[in-house]
């Protein structure tokens, strides 16, 4: 009986995970460039039951031997083992304002791999995210909303000086003092990336190469133009009503061994 609580309660925590995990991607349904977490979940180790007996051999030598009984196999729960990102493109949009830019896959090599404007981090790595919605700081550099630099294909910050400058489709920034290629980097593998707050994503393992290099990439920049987040809120809402009913179902299991447990105690270990 007491495994039966450790395994509603298992379910009651990953459910839990995955409801949070629903409830972030549905916060950033708005967010430019958001991918949505997809929840893995998985089952702990079944365990083969096994009834142990002795049997007598006939002649009646009073010998016996073991013998195991198979009864079944015992689930031990489940739990949720990891997010996992969905790279799938999502709808662009038009906004009007010069520094947003969207960035939108074309033929790809590899059915894995994607692209990404490559920016730097306060630490000084580069990093990469769809999320084009930039903005002009101060020193009139080129910057995401968050501060952080986006550089060329040099791994160098874009010095653009002010809000009006072009943006072809190749991706190169024309200005008074010359055109300045966007980073736009090629990674094969997207499931090597790590995510980084909602939109940012830091390489794990492997190279983050220049998408101009690459024989087969095609990709264009759109000026003005931003690439929404690709949760679908209804079928996230759907999945969030599931999760919570799971939730619930799992709070009953666990009330219905508590009651049961309290009977067990109080009442048939009563001495009268």
């Amino acid at each position: 009986m007491l495994r039966g609580f450790y395994t509603a309660a298992s379910g009651i925590i990953a459910q839990q995970r995955r409801q949070e995990a629903l409830s972030n991607n549905m916060a950033n349904a708005n967010t430019p460039g958001y991918k949505s977490d997809q929840g893995v979940m998985r089952a702990f180790p079944e365990l083969l039951m096994q009834r142990v007996e002795a049997k007598s051999i006939p002649p009646g030598r009073g010998l016996h031997v073991p013998v195991n009984q198979k009864i079944g196999s015992l689930n031990t729960g489940a739990y949720l083992q990891e997010t996992i990102p969905d790279f799938a493109q999502g709808d662009i949009r038009e906004t009007g304002v010069g520094t947003d830019m969207a960035l939108i896959n074309g033929n790809l090599p590899d059915e894995m791999g994607s692209l990404y404007f490559t920016v730097q981090s306060d630490d000084g790595e580069a990093r990469y995210t769809r999320n084009g919605n930039f903005t002009v700081d101060g020193q009139g550099y080129l910057v995401t909303q968050e501060g952080a630099y986006v550089l060329d294909e040099s791994g160098d910050p874009i010095a653009v000086d002010g809000m009006e400058f072009q943006v072809s489709t190749d991706g190169t920034v024309s200005l008074a003092g010359g055109d300045i290629p966007l980073g736009i980097s090629y990674i094969a593998n997207s499931q090597s990336l790590v995510k980084e707050g909602n939109t940012t994503f830091r390489l794990d393992e492997g190279e983050a190469l220049d998408a101009r290099q690459v024989a087969g990439v095609d990709f264009s920049v759109q000026q003005n133009h931003l690439e929404r987040s690709n949760v679908d809120a209804g079928k996230t809402m759907t999945e969030m009503m599931n999760t919570y009913r799971n939730f619930e179902m799992n709070q009953r299991v666990l009330k219905a061994y508590d009651q049961s447990m309290d009977k067990a105690v109080n009442e048939i270990g009563r001495l009268r």
